[in-house]
């Protein structure tokens, strides 16, 4: 379960049917943290709340049973007029809200929707810090995406990379000392084509840095590198001595650079 903060408040949000349901519950503690139900509860029982709730359903449910909403629309607004979360989803066979058991994680929830629309109604400035953590949230989850994206092309090519040193650069009557020489040959060779340093001397340069200049690198720095590996088994595969396919990856790591930058700076204008 992921959650945002408003106002010192956690505020619970849980994937049901790939849709965010907001915890109702917890936006209700923003205004009443003692009887968060009652809020909920007050706010149900208003026209515009029905007449709300009945059109997302409309909108977004095929199985919402119009002649029940039709009831409590023309009750609701009456001072007799009563409505809690599970006697909407009794009556009407709603799904936009969903009530949710057990001390932790418990309470309602409602879709991204209704809860801005509930949200709303207790404070169009919790509404707005809602909405501000809604983007931030998925900021991260689309960067976390990206990053996973990466990560699986970075082992693809990895993959690739070793696999055509061993076809084409190692051969079988090797010692294992020689054979992982030639892939550390490999490997620091891209280091110089994309960082310009072996890595030793980075480590000289560095005493004090835990890991390797890989482990320091920008996440760009790490998709260029990726790139040089798929790009190095194929010039490997053409019969490319080290020493010619060092000036070419340089030339293409220089080359992604520039085109990245580049970018960046329209994007900024």
């Amino acid at each position: 379960m992921k959650n945002i903060v408003v106002k010192d408040k956690i505020i619970n949000i849980t994937g049901i049917n790939d849709d965010d349901y907001v915890s109702l519950t917890d936006i209700a503690r923003i205004k009443n943290n003692d009887d968060p139900r009652f809020v909920i509860q007050n706010w149900m029982r208003l026209k515009d709340s029905i007449d709300y709730l009945g059109l997302w359903e409309t909108l977004n449910n095929n199985n919402f049973k119009r002649v029940e909403f039709d009831t409590f629309k023309t009750e609701s607004g009456r001072n007799s007029f009563t409505m809690t979360p599970l006697k909407w989803i009794n009556a009407t066979n709603a799904i936009g809200i969903k009530v949710k058991s057990g001390k932790y994680g418990g309470g309602t929830f409602a879709h991204r929707d209704i809860a801005l629309e509930f949200a709303s109604w207790i404070s169009p400035e919790i509404k707005l810090y809602i909405i501000k953590e809604f983007q931030r949230l998925k900021l991260e989850e689309n960067e976390q995406l990206e990053w996973n994206n990466s990560r699986i092309q970075s082992k693809i090519n990895y993959l690739i990379h070793t696999t055509a040193i061993k076809e084409y650069l190692v051969p079988v009557e090797l010692t294992s000392e020689q054979k992982h020489y030639i892939y550390a040959s490999e490997a620091d060779m891209l280091n110089v084509a994309l960082f310009g340093i072996r890595a030793n001397e980075w480590e000289k340069l560095n005493p004090d840095k835990k890991g390797n200049m890989r482990d320091h690198a920008s996440g760009i720095e790490l998709n260029i590198l990726s790139n040089l590996e798929f790009y190095n088994s194929l010039l490997i595969k053409e019969g490319i001595s080290q020493s010619e396919r060092l000036v070419i990856l340089n030339e293409s790591a220089n080359k992604q650079k520039e085109l990245i930058n580049k970018n960046m700076i329209k994007q900024i204008k």
